[in-house]
């Protein structure tokens, strides 16, 4: 049968393998897979999470055809829909199931799959909430005590944040999250051998910067260049549900890129990278410059988030920057290298530039000065007044300039997640954070500390999701 419905139904408190692996056997089937999400009204206790975010949850997966809430007795609602095949979990295939009759009548199918049920949705639930736990986060008393810093101090900057609006420029990017079974090696080559079961998008680059500002209070927009495609249409629907004003301008001689990621317990197999690294060209330059000038009138904090990925050629980061500079507006930026690729020095006069040490010594040329050295040559090539140089597991280098002795600041802060589970987005968390620190009148040191805890918050989950003040308050409600 061609056309056969296929139906799951649950409370899906959260989507774990066990889902995952009936759904995959559900989706074998050759069929519509239609999920039924048991409303909060049926489902009582049993629903740990609002209805409306498990949907949103089982949605998100590639392998469902349709989702939606239901909102009356199962039974009901199957004798309306008539599926020609339902799965249940193999745990199911002993006890009573009130499908079996109703299937019967109608000539319908009841399958249990295969797959065995490994974890349940309150083991991940207590599992998260022991990731979550200061067990594994460090939190530099003696950083703080050596600046000074003091609890209420940074209290009230996290509650500042929400007075900034920001403006966000920089390149687009989609991440994909492709998990995957290892079936073994190939008996051709020596290579592995996967097959995916569950896939996971993401707003990454600039996006997912601008989702950063707006999930922790600030009034957020973001200016980009993307393809006319589905991974466009994704991101103008994710921006809008994370509080992000999109200005998307479409160029269609390009892709929106997206970055794939293979995985396998929690370890990334294998990158993939679906792009188009050509500048924008003379027209789409001057629609871009237009539209973030009237932005500029009301802003704060300019945002550069630049892959060089063609979206911000130097002609705009110049006019941008200059326009910026007239309104008193902080300026930021972040440009990341890919191999020997990229230059954050092209952005002068920024307020706070957040290299790697990799990118700094690609700009400079440079394999054999120390840190600081280091730190102190990309801050005068790029006029920048502030560097937080990122040392990956090292945490980070501060270098800046005493205001009041004349004088050149450095000073050392170790990582604050001692068990990351994915450093996908600890810069630009750490970018975002202590840039609204900054506009907020925050030293470049306290900046630095509220980034740092940010960028410790981010790497403990998987994907790149927009951090809340909340989150970042309880943390510091701990030291």
């Amino acid at each position: 049968m061609v056309n056969k419905t296929i139906f799951v139904s649950g409370s899906f408190n959260v989507l774990h393998p066990g889902h995952i692996r009936l759904l995959k056997f559900a989706k074998d089937m050759n069929g519509k897979l239609i999920v039924g999400v048991i409303s909060d009204r049926y489902a009582g206790k049993a629903a740990y999470i609002n209805e409306n975010l498990r949907l949103e949850g089982i949605s998100s997966n590639n392998l469902v055809d349709k989702a939606l809430i239901v909102d009356e007795p199962i039974e009901d609602f199957i004798k309306k829909l008539k599926p020609d095949i339902i799965v249940k979990g193999k745990e199911h295939e002993q006890k009573f199931n009130i499908e079996k009759d109703i299937l019967e009548k109608s000539k319908g199918q009841l399958l249990f799959s295969s797959g065995e049920n490994l974890l349940s949705s309150m083991d991940l639930i207590r599992k998260e909430i022991k990731n979550d736990s200061n067990d594994d986060f460090l939190i530099h008393r003696d950083y703080l005590k050596r600046h000074n810093i003091k609890i209420d101090r940074l209290t009230n900057l996290l509650n500042a944040f929400s007075s900034i609006k920001v403006t966000v420029v920089g390149d687009l990017i989609i991440d994909e999250y492709i998990n995957c079974e290892t079936l073994g090696m190939s008996q051709e080559d020596p290579s592995i051998v996967v097959t995916p079961i569950d896939t996971s998008k993401y707003i990454g680059g600039a996006g997912i910067v601008a989702a950063h500002a707006a999930g922790l209070g600030a009034l957020s927009s973001i200016f980009t260049v993307s393809g006319d495609d589905k991974n466009k249409n994704f991101a103008e629907k994710t921006l809008s549900m994370q509080g992000v004003h999109s200005n998307i301008i479409v160029d269609h001689n390009r892709i929106t890129t997206l970055k794939q990621r293979f995985r396998n317990k929690n370890k990334t197999l294998l990158k993939v990278s679906h792009l188009k690294q050509n500048s924008i060209n003379d027209k789409i330059i001057d629609i871009l410059i237009s539209k973030i000038e009237k932005e500029l009138e009301s802003s704060n904090l300019l945002i550069f988030s630049d892959f060089n990925y063609g979206v911000l050629p130097q002609k705009v980061v110049d006019h941008i920057t200059k326009k910026a500079i007239s309104k008193k507006i902080r300026i930021v930026a972040d440009s990341q290298s890919s191999s020997q690729f990229g230059d954050i020095s092209r952005f002068k006069n920024m307020d706070l530039i957040t290299p790697t040490e990799n990118e700094a010594r690609i700009t400079l040329r440079n394999r054999e000065d120390g840190l600081v050295v280091l730190a102190d040559k990309i801050k005068e090539i790029s006029k920048a007044n502030n560097v937080l140089l990122k040392l990956g597991e090292q945490g980070l280098l501060i270098h800046s300039k005493n205001k009041i002795k004349d004088k050149l600041f450095t000073d050392q802060l170790s990582t604050f997640n001692t068990n990351a589970v994915d450093p996908a987005g600890a810069g630009d968390s750490l970018l975002v954070c202590s840039a609204l620190a900054l506009t907020c009148g925050a030293s470049i040191f306290e900046a630095a500390y509220l980034g740092s805890v940010g960028a410790g918050i981010q790497v403990s989950r998987i994907g790149n999701i927009p951090l809340k003040t909340k989150e970042i308050q309880n943390k510091i409600n701990n030291l």
